[in-house]
């Protein structure tokens, strides 16, 4: 076998139908387009999502919701994810820095501690925001809660 006899399998190509080339090639006159009407002419191109005069589907579904540009995302992060933070890496002090190094946050995010779960140790957590039941359960402990 030599790259000058290399040939597709048989059956897996197919020539391409040549439109427009005399009546004896069976789709001549009107190269398989029908006769009259814009679809037939040269440059016809449809005016995209038109559907034939029915009323288009962006036409259709209602319209609903904004996106608001003021809105600020904070990452959320559970006392019980805490409490399990403190149980391996044995830490009371928990900051930005911390939460990164565990993978918990990315550099980017703003973290806010919220209140599911239990915390059973004495912690001083410094992030950007605190759910008010999460505060309370800190403040219990006998730790603190600053916000940046």
């Amino acid at each position: 076998m030599n790259l000058h006899n290399l040939k597709p399998a048989k059956g897996s190509t197919k020539a391409s139908k040549r439109l427009g080339r005399g009546e004896g090639s069976g789709s001549g006159g009107t190269a398989s387009k029908g006769h009259k009407g814009a679809q037939s002419r040269s440059g016809y191109s449809s005016k995209l999502g038109f559907e034939g005069g029915q009323m288009p589907l962006q036409r259709r579904v209602p319209k609903f919701g904004f996106k608001n540009i003021n809105r600020k995302d904070f990452k959320g992060i559970n006392l019980d994810t805490i409490q399990a933070l403190v149980d391996s890496q044995k830490v009371n002090t928990i900051t930005l820095e911390t939460l990164l190094a565990n993978g918990l946050a990315a550099k980017k995010d703003k973290i806010k501690i919220l209140g599911r779960g239990e915390l059973k140790a004495k912690v001083d957590i410094t992030v950007h925001q605190f759910s008010g039941s999460a505060k309370a359960a800190i403040e219990a402990q006998g730790g603190t809660a600053t916000t940046l």
